[in-house]
């Protein structure tokens, strides 16, 4: 019988914006912002450069830089856009939107329209750090309580603060993922011709923590 996509993944929950491993290891993951590398002058590039070098040479641990390249779907926005041309009595405004909607049909026709987003994944096993023996054995056996977790959630944040403060020296801003956020991500990678409708799922209130 063959495996759900469920079994197949190593994650285990979604806790309080936290990725929970099978394996009881906690991943946190930071959207980051993107820049135009190439308007920069010779001099702004190499200062970039400089930071992100020292950034990562700065880190006492591992992280993993994921891109997501999407295919962007606007039909609704242009639905909109035909709305607020029934809505408006001028003709000459009529007019004009109706040119908007046609050069938007037409470009979307001829070429594909990508967004493209950035992420840091950054880890936390249990026992790294400042993480009691009692923590360590614990969740080799499988459980994570509450306590373990917490504090295990707060060394991983303080690496994720870290990773946001070093981002930023490269001009890069970065914010947590939420809970939510995190499993419409996961379910965008794995459904992309849905995501590409802007179609997303409700999700239930049990999945949140």
């Amino acid at each position: 019988m063959p495996l759900s996509t469920q079994e197949l993944l190593e994650i285990k929950q979604i806790r309080e914006g936290v990725l929970v491993l099978k394996n009881n290891q906690l991943r946190g993951i930071l959207m980051v912002s993107s820049i135009n590398f190439v308007l920069k002058s010779e001099e702004e590039q190499k200062a970039t450069i400089y930071h992100f070098q020292s950034f990562l040479n700065s880190l006492d641990f591992y992280l993993q830089i994921v891109i997501q390249s999407r295919r962007t779907n606007i039909r609704g926005y242009i639905d909109k856009i035909k709305k607020i041309e029934k809505e408006h009595t001028n003709e000459l405004l009529q007019f004009q939107i109706a040119g908007y909607i046609k050069f938007l049909e037409d470009f979307v026709r001829k070429e594909d329209v990508y967004s493209k987003n950035f992420f840091v994944i950054i880890p936390y096993g249990v026992g790294e750090t400042k993480t009691s023996t009692r923590d360590v054995m614990a969740a080799r056996k499988g459980t994570l309580t509450d306590e373990i977790f917490e504090r295990a959630r707060d060394q991983l944040y303080q690496r994720m603060e870290f990773a946001a403060l070093g981002l930023r020296r490269c001009g890069l801003h970065s914010a947590p993922l939420t809970s939510s956020e995190i499993i419409e991500l996961l379910w965008s990678m794995h459904h992309p011709k849905q995501a590409e409708k802007g179609y997303f799922p409700e999700i239930p209130d049990e999945l949140i923590m």
